[in-house]
């Protein structure tokens, strides 16, 4: 289970390229320059290569600036931090957070799946979700060898400086809170999305790959906001809004910087890159013509 949470925590809740758009935008203003890549924090070995924009971002930036310190996440002090979080701190069991209907809900997919529920009872509805959804995943191959592993390894490799928009701290907050005030909703909508996963993540990987916004935003963002209002602004515009001071210091420093966070914080009218033209930045999207 241990193994397994820690693989979680990098989750946040991901053809032919040579003509297609990309998931990674060029945002300028004045005579500074910040490259943005939308990722996805877990992958399958096939889904590499990863789209050559990316690598066109990163060999032109100098800084790596990461959701949060990877490093830090992996650790195994982190790691039991979570554990601690994930459970209830007056030892309370998840059935004791959810109407009947819905923890009803959850047995039954456990059964149907040979999960033990008495394994999960003592974890908050958020981090019982994750971890299904995790499990799922997995049975597609899925790893936590995403885009943003892959190029924290890059960087560390290449010596080149890497920093973080928020502490492991908030992140794991974030983590376990999820859902919190509307737990029924949350576990209903997140067991009824998990029916059709296999097809969700390809279709999600695809449109990812080809930089295809509104596709993303349609799948990632429009039912989140719609079913689960609280999730879609603890997870998403909560989290810009933290963040977007910190983008906007990057365009006065001399140097650039190659921001990687989960593609769906950059996409859709609340998403980064909307707010940052907004802002006054010229954003374009690369292609392997740009």
């Amino acid at each position: 289970m241990k193994k397994v949470m820690l693989s979680i925590a990098l989750v946040v809740f991901v053809c032919t390229w040579a003509s297609a758009e990309s998931s990674v935008w060029k945002a300028q203003k004045d005579n500074s320059v910040i490259y943005l890549g939308g990722t996805c924090h877990l992958l399958r070995p096939s889904d590499f290569p990863l789209p050559p924009e990316f690598d066109k971002a990163y060999k032109a930036s100098d800084v790596l600036v990461f959701e949060t310190d990877l490093s830090k996440l992996q650790d195994p002090s982190t790691q039991q931090k979570l554990m601690v979080k994930a459970m209830y701190a007056d030892g309370s069991t998840i059935d004791k957070h959810l109407s009947p209907q819905v923890y009803s809900m959850i047995g039954i997919y456990c059964a149907s799946n040979g999960i033990p529920i008495e394994a999960l009872k003592q974890f908050k509805p958020s981090i019982v979700i994750i971890t299904l959804t995790s499990m799922e995943l997995m049975k597609l191959g899925v790893t936590p060898e995403g885009v943003d592993l892959f190029f924290y390894k890059l960087a560390t490799k290449d010596k080149k400086t890497v920093q973080k928009l928020e502490t492991v701290e908030e992140q794991i907050k974030f983590l376990v809170e999820m859902g919190k005030g509307e737990e029924d909703a949350f576990v209903t909508h997140s067991l009824s999305e998990m029916k059709n996963i296999n097809r969700d993540y390809e279709n999600l990987v695809s449109a990812w790959k080809t930089g295809n916004a509104k596709k993303l935003s349609e799948l990632m963002i429009t039912d989140l906001k719609t079913k689960t209002p609280k999730v879609y602004k603890q997870l998403i515009t909560d989290r810009n809004k933290n963040w977007l001071p910190i983008i906007n210091a990057y365009q006065k420093t001399t140097e650039k910087e190659f921001i990687l966070v989960g593609v769906g914080h950059l996409v859709g009218q609340d998403g980064i890159i909307e707010t940052l033209r907004k802002n006054g930045y010229k954003v374009e999207q690369l292609t392997n013509q740009k």
